[in-house]
């Protein structure tokens, strides 16, 4: 059986990591670098990655660029371009070099790391900031962009048009940066063993995107005309983008005194009628609980997009981990059903937000949104996403409703809301149990009716397909969720080009539990490998609650802050394929 390398992937492509200390501008090379990719017809992923500095400290651009859209970083790194060597050392695992890597950092700024030399990576010494010193005005890092984007195959016309449309500094300074490009430029053609992507062609209708501003923008497309937040990483982009973009729709942004006023603000304005949304992290999420509780039990549907971080606690801002899912399950006191969804990808992040509002209005539930660091604060290189029509929209009353019964016990669970300023359609609206016209209830069989009522309208909605991407064939299945998609789809196609054919089962739709919808999607599958982004397997131990998962399933797990490999993942699935063939009875597959 073959060993699942890169090179065995059809988007290998090329993978630069640019660093430097804070301020040397390795983000705005980094986002040039993408810029000017998709200027030349590539795609490509920037991730970023930075220290536990505030402000300060050391940064990295982590780049994979290829003909094919790529949504994780590779196993390895061609190119490592240091502005300086400040604390680089600290993003030495998340920075994995080869023998066949080439180092480039500056005499002047210090010797490389011993972390990095002793991959055998080949080591040069080029003068960036003399450079950048030689051109009055100019700046290192675009020496960095010119070197980096020659190497990388991109036309420095495209490097020249990126930097142009970005800048908005007087003229002259402009011309002397296009210089520091050229210079970089020039000085590539000394270098070799950095593999260029072949030739590209100019395309047009890609986007350029985070993961946050998707989600900001299936946001408003989905209906959303208010947010409320307090800022914290890593969905603060979140927030920065939807303010100006919400006034554009008539809406506007909110910046509340803490997490507790945040989801009590958009409780109380989608209650008035406005769909609203909150963006936060795990820390904040936590502090959340009693609203979001309120919003379940008033049937008022709200939005909360849970940009993941590494924890407990504070934990590390900067750095990704799925680590709040059990949390989102099963967090809140009480027996509060909610709908917890979870983007598969950077592009995913806008048609799964946009769905979330639709379910929650729909529904009148709040809806959890899982994003991660690695998707929200990463940027992509996309094809434009097709408008999938989840457009919000609540049921409501008119004045004077005859008989209204804001929580009448209906077939679908679901029941009418009335707009506060309709006559005839008052009611109570908030934590306490009720009856169903909302006045509160002790009463055993008013808490019962009311429980069901909650669980049957989450239970009988129709989610259609877009509850999982199911892909593939096979004995064997590979569940997971949210950003893991994107390794775990390249190490299938990898393990399947070593002979283990693999489905891959991109849960979309976490919460509520459906498993008749994981049943189908299981049918013919002998075994199964549950692949996520945490220390404790929390969606193992969720599916192994919910779902009746064939054979002995398995568990691929570990926490952040490193991203899952696609190496990894498909010698995991090639080991769990080896043992189902050994389990079966059957010879195992060699495919030379």
């Amino acid at each position: 059986m073959k060993t699942p390398t890169s090179s065995t992937t059809p988007h290998a492509g090329l993978s630069i990591a640019l660093a430097g200390s804070g301020g040397s501008g390795v983000m705005t090379a980094g986002t040039l670098l993408l810029s000017a990719a998709a200027k030349a017809g590539a795609y490509g992923l920037m991730v970023r990655t930075s220290g536990p500095q505030i402000r300060g400290g050391e940064a990295a651009a982590l780049i994979r660029l290829a003909r094919t859209p790529v949504a994780s970083l590779d196993d390895r790194f061609h190119l490592l371009l240091a502005i300086d060597w400040q604390n680089v050392h600290r993003f030495a695992d998340e920075i994995p070099l080869s023998a066949g890597s080439v180092v480039i950092g500056e005499e002047a700024e210090g010797e490389v790391p011993a972390a990095f030399t002793s991959t055998g990576a080949r080591c040069l010494s080029l003068p960036l900031k003399k450079t950048a010193k030689g051109i009055p005005g100019s700046w290192t890092n675009m020496v960095a962009l010119g070197l980096a984007g020659t190497l990388a195959g991109i036309p420095r016309e495209a490097l020249a048009e990126a930097l142009k449309d970005s800048w908005k500094r007087d003229p002259a300074a402009l011309a002397a940066n296009l210089a520091a490009i050229e210079a970089g430029a020039q000085a590539a053609a000394d270098i070799d063993g950095v593999p260029a992507l072949p030739a590209l062609a100019a395309r047009s209708g890609r986007w350029l995107i985070s993961g946050n501003e998707a989600a900001g923008f299936g946001a408003i497309r989905g209906g959303i005309r208010f947010v409320a937040a307090y800022p914290i990483t890593p969905a603060t982009e979140l927030l920065e983008w939807m303010a100006p973009a919400l006034t554009k729709v008539g809406g506007s942004l909110l910046q509340a005194e803490d997490e507790l006023a945040s989801i009590n603000m958009i409780v109380g304005s989608s209650f008035a009628g406005v769909p609203s949304l909150t963006a936060t992290a795990g820390p904040g999420l936590a502090l959340m609980t009693e609203g979001i509780g309120l919003a379940v039990s008033a049937e008022v549907p709200v939005v909360v997009v849970d940009v993941m971080r590494g924890g407990p606690s504070t934990g590390i801002p900067a750095k990704s981990e799925q680590s709040d899912l059990s949390y989102a399950v099963s967090g809140l006191h009480g027996d509060a059903p909610r709908i917890v969804v979870a983007p598969t990808s950077i592009a995913d992040c806008l048609h799964t937000t946009q769905w979330a509002v639709h379910l929650a209005e729909a529904l009148q539930s709040p809806a959890i949104v899982l994003s991660d660091q690695f998707m929200g604060q990463s940027r992509a290189i996309i094809d434009r996403p097709a408008d999938l029509g989840f457009i919000g929209k609540r049921l409501t009353v008119g004045p004077n409703a005859p008989d209204f019964k804001r929580y009448r016990d209906t077939p679908s669970g679901v029941s009418p809301m009335s707009i506060p300023g309709n006559p005839g359609t008052t009611y109570t609206a908030d934590g306490l149990e009720k009856n169903e016209a909302g006045i509160p209830s002790s009463g055993a069989k008013d808490h019962r009716v009311q429980l069901d009522k909650r669980e049957r309208k989450l239970k009988l909605h129709d989610y259609g397909d877009f509850w999982a991407d199911v892909e593939g064939d096979g004995e064997l299945a590979v569940i997971t969720f949210g950003s893991a998609t994107g390794p775990v789809r390249e190490a299938i196609a990898r393990a399947a080009a070593a002979g283990v054919p693999a489905r891959l089962v991109a849960m979309r739709l976490i919460a509520p539990a459906l498993p008749e919808k994981l049943d189908a999607a299981l049918d013919g599958v002998k075994h199964v490998l549950v692949v996520e982004q945490n220390h404790g397997a929390q969606f193992y131990r969720y599916l192994r609650a919910w779902f009746d998962l064939p054979g002995k399933p398995e568990s691929f797990h570990r926490p952040g802050p490193l991203p899952l490999k696609p190496a990894e993942l498909a010698e995991a699935i090639l080991a769990a394929g080896r043992r189902e063939s050994s389990r079966a009875g059957k010879p195992a597959t060699n495919r030379a």
